[in-house]
């Protein structure tokens, strides 16, 4: 709810209780690269594999995609200036990329307990030294965007720069793109050279004209909401609203898939030196002083996300939950997440006023429940309707309940003892050790949000008639419209997608680069 979001929210949502949440997605140079939480995970050696599969394009596998993971990103070492030999592992990351990559920048008071539980319960949660090595399970150092004690978006890592450098490129700020213009037919498909766009519902429109294509990066709602304005899409969809099919795409806003999010606080002493507003808040000459301190060395508590540690899991082989198959990628893909922040976290409780909290979050990482992006009006000012259908299969409810359960057993280890005192209220029936499963879902029932990870909803696909875009990501039916951002994903990756983002856009360069005969 700030000018530097979209402000969206959902559809009543029915496996929340019919809940209508905000969907936040970053409405500034560099998009949710420049608002989101900074954690840098590719996904499994799997998942990259299956997309190979499912869009019939070997370059999209993890032998291939490796080469553009290092290209995108520079490992810089921690703020604090703390030996990081044993937080990664350097053979797996890039050093001359621009996206900073580091781990974070203080040490907090949850880091030795998550690291002995790792030891005592390490069947459960084994420690992996880097989780971006396309071997993702286990508990690693959490990765982040940062470096120099400073966010690294893809406007500070790419845009900014190429705009001092280069002269070929010019950035339209309060500007919309609101259409793609057919301009054409080129071998007998629909050609769109043209773009429109304009800055508000009644100000005038402007168009460009492209000499070779138009590349969208509106991300998983912007891009096929364009495709939908401008005819591209599901050709009943569109009439219902008085939009003229121009190409029959069925799946344009279909397949939309995000990870589900639901948090955990438990009350510490009130001693401990955690990294919330509640700590500064209750001493405004601490906030002070750390403020003072990043403005002067960007150093101290601010350089810090609150959590340094991340860990992904498998329900075990033989659960009932998979008796209907498994929808991961393969054995080395993650079925949900875990991380601990210093921190009180929640998306849907307001923090109280006084106290000490850790958190931790679960999130379900192979979602299978499929929601929907679809137009709310021909009007591109207007917001589209927004459905991530959570919970909508029995999968996505069980594998959480069981990802809770997973966190109670880390929490309640040897580790913790008499440094949790007891759990937040509202967690309380859920920590209970007599705790139903009835009891966690009506906990996850009410207190779940997005983590702010949509995909899908222009996929890649090699099927004649199903996806949106080839596998050189230019759409389907058409000619002239190469697409380039997340929503081209047939999947999630089963870990925060943003590392996969900046690998897909980095070989979509090559492609562009092959199609127009420009050295590599």
């Amino acid at each position: 709810n700030s000018p530097f979001d979209w402000n969206y929210t959902t559809t009543p949502q029915k496996g929340l209780n019919n809940q209508v949440i905000t969907y936040a997605r970053g409405y500034v140079l560099g998009g949710s690269s420049s608002t989101n939480l900074l954690t840098w995970t590719r996904g499994s050696r799997d998942d990259y594999d299956r997309f190979a599969k499912v869009i019939g394009d070997n370059s999209y596998s993890w032998n291939n995609m490796i080469k553009y993971f290092k290209k995108s990103e520079k490992w810089v070492h921690p703020r604090d200036g703390r030996d990081d030999s044993d937080e990664y592992n350097p053979a797996v990351h890039g050093t001359n990329g621009p996206v900073l990559i580091t781990t974070g920048g203080v040490r907090t008071v949850t880091d030795t307990r998550v690291l002995a539980t790792t030891q005592q319960l390490s069947g459960e949660f084994p420690f992996n030294l880097d989780v971006n090595s396309g071997d993702i399970l286990g508990v690693g150092w959490l990765q982040s965007t940062m470096g120099g004690g400073s966010r690294s978006s893809s406007s500070t890592a790419y845009l900014r720069p190429a705009l001092t450098s280069r002269k070929n490129i010019d950035v339209l700020i309060q500007t919309r793109a609101t259409k793609l213009i057919k301009t054409g037919t080129s071998k007998g498909v629909p050609q769109f050279r043209r773009l429109e766009v304009g800055q508000t519902t009644s100000s005038k429109r402007f168009t460009f004209t492209a000499r070779k294509e138009i590349i969208l990066s509106a991300g998983a709602v912007g891009s096929p909401q364009i495709l939908m304005l401008s005819g591209i899409g599901d050709a009943p969809d569109l009439s219902k609203i008085g939009i003229k099919s121009t190409v029959s795409l069925s799946d344009v806003g279909k397949n939309l898939i995000d990870h589900p999010l639901v948090g955990a606080q438990y009350i510490v002493p009130n001693d401990t030196a955690t990294i919330d507003p509640i700590t500064l808040g209750e001493d405004p000459a601490a906030l002070t002083a750390a403020l003072a301190e990043w403005t002067a060395n960007k150093t101290g508590i601010l350089t810090s996300t609150g959590d340094n540690f991340i860990g992904f899991f498998r329900v075990p082989d033989n659960s009932t939950i998979l008796k209907k198959g498994d929808p991961t990628a393969g054995p080395g893909s993650s079925h949900y997440e875990l991380a601990w922040q210093a921190a009180f976290a929640s998306s849907t409780q307001t923090p109280p006023n006084s106290g000490r909290y850790i958190s931790n979050i679960h999130v379900v990482t192979t979602p299978t429940s499929r929601g929907s992006i679809t137009l709310n009006s021909s009007n591109p000012f207007t917001a589209p309707i927004i459905d991530p259908n959570f919970f909508d299969t029995n999968y996505d409810l069980s594998v959480m309940v069981y990802a809770i359960r997973s966190a109670q057993r880390f929490i309640k280890a040897q580790p913790w003892n008499g440094f949790v005192l007891a759990p937040y209220p509202d967690l309380a029936p859920v920590f209970a050790d007599n705790s139903t499963d009835a009891d966690i879902v009506t906990y996850i029932r009410k207190f779940t949000r997005t983590i702010h990870h949509p995909v899908g909803t222009a996929a890649a696909s090699k099927e004649k008639g199903k996806g949106v875009v080839d596998s050189n990501l230019l759409v389907k039916n058409a000619s002239g419209i190469r697409i380039v951002d997340a929503s081209v994903f047939p999947f999630l990756p089963s870990a925060h997608p943003l590392a996969g983002i900046y690998g897909v856009a980095e070989l979509a360069a090559d492609k562009i680069k092959k199609a127009y005969g420009i050295q590599l």
